[in-house]
């Protein structure tokens, strides 16, 4: 995680330090309580798993056409 966030210094995971857990041979990076309620993202190695996150960190924070700003959660 750690070499990631130095190659990608302004990448959410650099700048909001998500959890890191790993499940068998999945990688799980959380900012929330629980999956289902949080920002995750899941991988077969760290770095795919940090991408993964990044991705759904931006999308989930991503301004609608109408200039409204939405935030969504998964149910």
């Amino acid at each position: 995680m750690e070499r990631y966030c130095a190659l990608h210094p302004r990448s959410p995971s650099a700048m909001r330090r998500p959890q890191l857990s790993r499940r068998r041979s999945t990688f799980v990076v959380l900012l929330g309580h629980s999956l289902e309620n949080g920002i995750v993202g899941i991988g077969n190695t760290v770095e795919n798993a940090l991408r993964a996150f990044d991705l759904q960190y931006l999308r989930a924070f991503e301004p609608q056409s109408n200039g409204v700003e939405i935030v969504r959660r998964r149910s």
